[in-house]
């Protein structure tokens, strides 16, 4: 075996690690000789004691972010903890390449939910571009150890030590002590550039932008899906369902969403000019569609056990058993539809915030069954009712009675209260983000048209903000070609939460994102479209949007202000900006 201090001795040390073997290399005594303990400026000591090296073959890959592949790495953890905070210990992986497979590059990926990371699912994305990938437990235990499990140190007392490492601090320290790791560990020259990206979805996309928005030079380039911006908002929205349904005096089953759903994306779907399965212009649904063309349409869905059939273990879906369900849509339901698709409005007529776009699933409006009253009532143990208790009102507590006196009001002011609370640590909506721009900075932000637990208007209200608040003196045209430099957008169709959609297959997810991110910061090579995994091959930039002709045989990206203004909303429920 191949120690530090032999390897890194030898003379043309950069050519004998990479001449070394990924086996020769990845043990605990080279791992341990080429820790990151250079003074980062992080406040932090590094415990060589802790260190594991493992290797792994063969090993094969397969995620909506990357293209299947069979890789092999060297796993690196170690602990590390803050000057000065008792009992302290953050855990640290990264996967690290073949020598010969090593591009120059260091990659950190991101969670989802209320975890920090995405386990190995995300990870091997780095590998697969020739870079060490890492990945941080935050410091709440262990890897699997979500944040909501750590947030309380007891009832009225936050976790603020847990709440800033999972807002940002967390990933920045993984970020710079990877990057040092990568050079130290392939011996790389302070004079050679370690590249550095991201790539996260959901929860890692909100991460990603934590980044952004405080340490304008530590990525090159980011690819983020559907972030979790305004996240006081985002998780007070999913009881928008329930509050509205209460309103309308009706819980519709399960069944019957579905059904609206499915109706909704056979009406739509050849309004992009091509008829796939795929509602690919929301927008113009939006500005078209009638709920009520639904009613009296039949539904049948058979008794089921559990969860969702075919769809997403999601908290805000029911997860009891549930019973048959036939019938046919009802005025009832399709104006709960109709209600959600608009979004909450506050008793004043102005809006509160968004929901997801015409064609996604109802999943906020979906509701449990309970079998000892034979009815269908509202799910209050999800994202939506835990942040009321736990993070609002600092109960040990996930799951919210009722909402019993709960308006669209009682929501707004919910947000505004968690906003004003966590605006330095979660809210993550800072819109200048000039210094990133001049730091050479490249994002590309994918967002799921049919999104249905972030609503993909929300990504479109972020980029506006950016816009606005750093080109609002520039035209609109030159406003977006001002962003083109740094920042891009794009809506996949059909797309749902940070993946495909198995209510629209066609639409697909693209897969080489990464790829097109590093050839932007690293050659300069602009993404004008996106490549997508799809029947829909191309994705547009925004604020262009697909349109096919003669018979769906011709696809262009176009620009129509009337359906790109059907994506834009002021939240002027707020008496202050939300951006």
């Amino acid at each position: 075996m191949v120690s530090a201090s032999k390897v890194l001795a030898f003379s043309g040390a950069v050519a004998t690690v990479q001449s070394a073997s990924l086996a020769e290399l990845c043990t605990v005594d080279y791992a341990k000789g080429v820790l990151p303990v250079q003074d980062l400026g992080l406040g932090i000591a590094v415990d060589p004691s802790s260190v594991s090296a493992a290797l792994t073959t063969n090993r094969s890959v397969s995620s909506p972010w990357y293209q299947s592949a069979v890789v092999e790495y060297c796993n690196v953890t170690f602990v590390y903890s803050h000057n000065g905070i008792a009992n302290d210990i953050v855990h640290v992986s990264y996967l690290v390449p073949p020598p010969e497979k090593f591009a120059n590059r260091y990659v950190s990926t991101g969670g989802g939910g209320l975890a920090i990371n995405s386990g190995g699912s995300l990870s091997p994305t780095g590998i697969l571009v020739g870079a060490v990938s890492g990945v941080t437990d935050g410091g709440f235990g262990i890897f699997n150890t979500v944040y909501d499990k750590v947030f309380l140190l007891s009832p009225g007392n936050v976790n603020w030590q847990a709440t800033y490492m999972f807002g940002y601090q967390a990933h920045h320290e993984l970020a710079l002590l990877g990057k040092q790791l990568t050079r130290n560990f392939f011996n790389v020259s302070n004079d050679d550039k370690i590249y550095s990206y991201y790539q996260g979805c959901s929860e890692g996309g909100r991460e990603g932008w934590s980044q952004i928005q405080r340490f304008a030079g530590q990525f090159d380039g980011l690819v983020t899906g559907a972030p979790a911006f305004r996240f006081s908002h985002l998780q007070t929205n999913h009881l928008s369902g329930g509050v509205i349904e209460k309103a309308i005096g009706y819980y519709p089953p399960p069944c019957e969403l579905q059904k609206i759903v499915n109706l909704t994306i056979a009406a739509c779907d050849s309004l992009d000019g091509k008829t796939d399965g795929v509602v690919a212009r929301s927008d113009l649904c939006k500005l078209t569609f009638d709920y009520n063309s639904t009613i009296s349409e039949p539904y049948y869905c058979p008794a089921f056990n559990g969860g969702v059939p075919g769809g997403p273990q999601r908290r805000q879906f029911p997860i009891g058993p549930i019973p048959e369900q036939k019938g046919t849509v009802t005025p009832e339901g399709a104006a709960v539809a109709a209600a959600f698709t608009e979004g909450l409005i506050d008793s004043e007529g102005k809006r509160i915030y968004v929901n997801p776009q015409p064609g996604s699933q109802l999943a906020d409006a979906t509701n449990q069954y309970n079998a000892e009253t034979g009815t269908w009532e509202p799910t209050l143990s999800g994202f939506g009712g835990q942040w009321i208790t736990k993070f609002l009102r600092l109960e040990e507590k996930d799951v919210l009675d009722n909402l019993e006196g709960v308006t669209p009001d009682t929501l707004r002011d919910w947000m505004e209260q968690g906003m004003h609370k966590y605006y330095d640590s979660l809210q993550t909506t800072w819109p200048d983000i000039e210094p990133f721009k001049a730091a050479g900075g490249k994002v590309v932000l994918v967002h799921g048209e049919a999104d249905s637990a972030i609503p993909a208007a929300s990504s479109v209200h972020y980029y506006e903000a950016v816009r606005k608040t750093m080109f609002g003196g520039l035209s609109y045209e030159d406003g977006i070609a001002a962003m083109d430099e740094f920042y891009r957008l794009y809506i996949v169709p059909g797309g749902a939460h940070c993946g495909s959609n198995r209510d629209q297959p066609a639409g697909g997810w693209p897969a080489t994102t990464l790829q097109t991110v590093i050839e932007w910061a690293e050659n300069g090579v602009a993404p004008d479209t996106l490549p997508n995994n799809g029947d829909i091959d191309t994705l547009c930039k925004w604020p262009l949007r697909p349109l096919w002709s003669n018979d769906g045989a011709e696809f262009e990206c176009v620009y129509d202000e009337r359906s790109a203004g059907a994506w834009n909303y002021t939240f002027d429920s707020f008496k202050v900006p939300v951006y």
